[in-house]
């Protein structure tokens, strides 16, 4: 592709040299044309003029030839001398001739001295006519030559094509190598956007070197391209991935109720005559509390991918906290199942506005209280606690001024003196089935940690948990 443009580019580059040499050939032709016929030259600086019009300054005095004083002038300012003979190639008349010049030519000297220079070096020799004499008017000037040509057309035309065929083909080599180097440096980027849109094609999304020139902003947008290119495909990999581990999951989890199901059912489909309506009674609720596993599972699951890969779009309000935690704990508290269970809301502030999605961070924080009380005896005592903290406070020599603290965070802490958590087990809480969920369990689907920690870094809040052994748990949630 790349020599496809180059040849391209060179044929342009010498179609144009070609033609440039044809035009300056017949200019050059036309040029030499026009001073062949016309002498390029004017009457006061043409020496061939001066000699052939020099008649009108001869005039005949007793039969002989005179020049008058105008045409004395002449030849004085021109540095020139004239002869005049007659027929017989005698000498006549003679103006400002040297002293070696000869008086009498026959017809061969006549001949010699027109085409040479038989005077001296510095004088070239014109003939002409004037009044029936013929005359030899010499100047003597050094600019001046004249040379006389013998030639046949017909080896003038064949050396001449021969001329333009050299003249046209060293034009074309000087067009190949100069259209060479320059179509190269033009077409290099050219070559490199080729390489960039076949790495496209490949899926290799590599930022490519900008080079200078007209170029440039074709690089920064196919610079751009890829990397917008090379995002999406990440996405794309990622929902890959999401929805494989999804799949997995769900084929993972749903195996051990699926068993649960599929036995209990071929047992009462075998055995439907001889149970028992205790019997039929406790198998049925059986199937119907794994099918409700089932279905929270699958929500739990959709839940947990979407949140850890960002793909759940949360509704974000202006909440009190104060108020939304403390109606969530009264909620609670009028549940049959904990109605009688120890829970205490403290808040040290009146009131902590944050934008949140009510129903998400609901569910986050009945899932820390529920597994206080769930996870340990009737007489735990489960505390919430509402505090506002100053984070310029927390890294200030005491006393702080809070006036100039401007920004502050919510901290809610739910602490329970409970059984607490083995050291060995903490930093497994917040993954997937913790404990070891059982699905013959009323406690859930054992991802209920792992929503809850995704959900706190959804609304970009920070989560921390410590534990003792025997003497509770506290968890502290940053908004």
């Amino acid at each position: 592709m790349k020599w496809k443009l180059t040849r391209r580019f060179l044929g342009s580059v010498v179609t144009i040299v070609v033609i440039v040499g044809i035009v300056n050939s017949i200019l050059l032709l036309s040029l030499l044309f026009y001073r062949a016929m016309h002498n390029f030259g004017t009457d006061e600086v043409s020496a061939e003029n001066f000699s052939r019009t020099f008649s009108q300054y001869v005039e005949l005095q007793d039969n002989k030839p005179m020049v008058n004083e105008e045409g004395l002038e002449k030849l004085r300012k021109n540095k020139a001398w004239i002869q005049f003979l007659n027929t017989k190639g005698e000498q006549v008349a003679a103006f400002y001739t040297p002293d070696n010049l000869q008086t009498v030519y026959s017809p061969i000297e006549i001949v010699q001295m027109y085409k040479y220079k038989e005077i001296d070096a510095e004088t070239t020799v014109f003939v002409g006519e004037a009044q029936e004499f013929s005359y030899f008017l010499g100047v003597k000037e050094q600019k001046i030559g004249r040379y006389v040509l013998t030639y046949d057309y017909a080896k003038v035309f064949k050396n001449f094509n021969i001329l333009l065929l050299l003249f046209l083909i060293v034009d074309i080599i000087i067009a190949l190598v100069i259209g060479f180097l320059f179509g190269k440096r033009l077409t290099s980027p050219l070559n490199l956007l080729i390489e960039g849109i076949q790495q496209l094609r490949e899926r290799r999304f590599k930022k490519m070197n900008i080079p200078k020139g007209v170029y440039e902003d074709v690089f920064h947008n196919m610079n751009e391209l890829s990397a917008k290119l090379d995002q999406y495909e990440k996405e794309r990999d990622l929902l890959d991935q999401t929805r494989e581990e999804w799949i997995s999951n769900v084929s993972h989890d749903m195996k051990t109720p699926l068993a649960s199901i599929h036995g209990y059912t071929e047992w009462m489909k075998d055995n439907a005559a001889d149970l028992t309506p205790q019997e039929m009674y406790e198998y049925t609720s059986i199937i119907h509390r794994q099918s409700i596993y089932m279905k929270d599972l699958l929500e739990d699951l959709n839940l947990t991918m979407r949140l850890r890969h960002q793909r759940l779009p949360l509704q974000f309000e202006e909440v009190d906290i104060v108020g939304f935690i403390r109606e969530m704990t009264i909620e609670l508290l009028n549940d049959a199942q904990f109605g009688d269970r120890k829970v205490e809301f403290e808040a040290n502030v009146d009131k902590a506005t944050h934008k949140v999605d009510k129903k998400l961070l609901k569910r986050a924080i009945l899932n820390f209280i529920y597994n206080a009380l769930v996870h340990n005896d009737d007489n735990v005592v489960v505390k919430i606690q509402i505090d506002r903290i100053y984070p310029l406070c927390l890294q200030e020599q005491p006393p702080c001024n809070i006036s100039k603290a401007s920004e502050f965070h919510t901290q809610i802490t739910i602490v329970d003196n409970g059984r607490g958590i083995p050291s060995k087990d903490i930093e497994q809480v917040f993954e997937r089935y913790y404990r070891g969920t059982n699905t013959a369990s009323a406690h859930g689907t054992g991802l209920g940690m792992a929503i809850a920690r995704d959900i706190i870094s959804a609304h970009n809040g920070k989560l921390d948990l410590t534990s003792v052994e025997n003497k509770g748990t506290t968890i502290t949630i940053l908004l």
